[in-house]
């Protein structure tokens, strides 16, 4: 299922905000503010247009996109096709268990499966780096048996500026990790900046292997 990057429409016809923004949790909520990029994990709408499902079983190649390539132009939503998803950046699309896109991305995609696999070869095991591997890896990390999200522990001092965590007293707000403290996730952009010190211990949203290869020099955009 090739994926077809265009400028799209976030709204219904009635102009009511549809349910495709993706948080960090993978979650696909409805909100007008608009995402920077556009992604894709096979077909999750029925015939009206409404989500149905979180993901589509069997499908791993969960991936992001530019709003924009080579012209090309969609339907939001059409009936039978993949679902547009979309997020507010880079950071938002890898949390949530995306990657680049191998066609409309090809130069992140390509430092993505360098810095993949610098920061994963024991996950390697002996075989060439490939595309279905590296999804195969995620779709272990992002989702759990039930379709929850996976969330895993470590101290802020051991994760790379640009990973999303959850603070235990803050439960369900996601916040980037930058050199200079936390800051806030919310559809429409990032508020305020909290300290945080390197013994904290937070709940990781961004999948293992991922954040992996962001300590391998991957920085999200």
């Amino acid at each position: 299922m090739r994926p077809t990057p265009a400028i799209l429409c976030a709204t219904t016809n009635n102009n009511m905000p549809r349910q495709n923004r993706v948080t960090p949790f993978g979650e696909l909520i409805a909100t007008p503010a608009r995402g920077t990029l556009m992604g894709n994990r096979g077909c999750l709408h029925d015939a009206s247009g409404r989500i149905v499902r979180n993901h589509r079983g069997g499908y791993n190649a969960w991936i992001y996109c530019l709003l924009e390539f080579k012209g090309r132009r969609r339907e939001v939503m059409s009936p039978g096709r993949y679902t547009e998803l979309f997020f507010l950046d880079e950071a938002t699309a890898l949390a949530a268990g995306h990657r680049p896109c191998a066609e409309c991305q090809r130069g992140r995609y390509n430092e993505f499966m360098r810095c993949w696999g610098e920061g994963n070869r024991a996950l390697l095991g002996g075989e060439k780096l490939r595309a279905p591997l590296v999804d195969a890896v995620l779709q272990r990390e992002r989702m759990g048996a039930g379709g929850e999200k996976v969330k895993w522990r470590a101290k802020v001092g051991e994760l790379p500026v640009g990973v999303m965590v959850e603070v235990d007293d803050t439960k369900s707000q996601a916040f980037l990790l930058e050199a200079s403290g936390l800051q806030a996730w919310h559809p429409g952009s990032y508020e305020g900046l909290t300290s945080t010190s390197k013994d904290q211990k937070v709940a990781v949203l961004t999948p293992r292997s991922t954040v992996n290869a962001i300590a391998s020099g991957f920085m999200p955009e």
